[in-house]
């Protein structure tokens, strides 16, 4: 296995969202090539700029990012879902940009990029 992409469904706050990142961590530390990771339903929450959860939680939004500057570790928020939740990185009249800068908004043809680039795609 060489190639691996990863679509993650569950918020910030989620058990398996704390899962995700450790495997993605230890495929990265393996020297495993992970293509991309794609933000889909709540998922896309991740990418939230001004998300704030306790801090005696687990901040898997945090993780993310760590891992984009480390690996440059491409981060995609499904466009539609995100903007379903009030996510947005356009700046106009009606609201600001609240998505993180590591994360980029892109549609479901960027997850079947991912998907031709991986030899496998893991969901959480």
């Amino acid at each position: 296995m060489k190639n691996i992409a990863f679509v993650i469904t569950t918020p910030p706050n989620s058990n398996l969202t704390a899962t995700a990142i450790n495997i993605v961590t230890a495929a990265l530390t393996m020297n495993i090539s992970v293509v991309g990771v794609f933000f889909y339903q709540d998922g896309v929450l991740n990418g939230s700029q001004h998300l704030a959860l306790p801090n005696d939680e687990y901040q898997a939004h945090q993780q993310w990012q760590l891992l984009h500057l480390k690996y440059n570790l491409p981060l995609h928020l499904c466009a539609t879902a995100a903007e379903k939740r009030g996510l947005s990185d356009d700046i106009n009249d009606n609201q600001a940009k609240n998505v993180h800068e590591a994360f980029t908004l892109s549609g479901l043809g960027e997850l079947v990029e991912l998907n031709v680039k991986a030899d496998r795609l893991i969901q959480l």
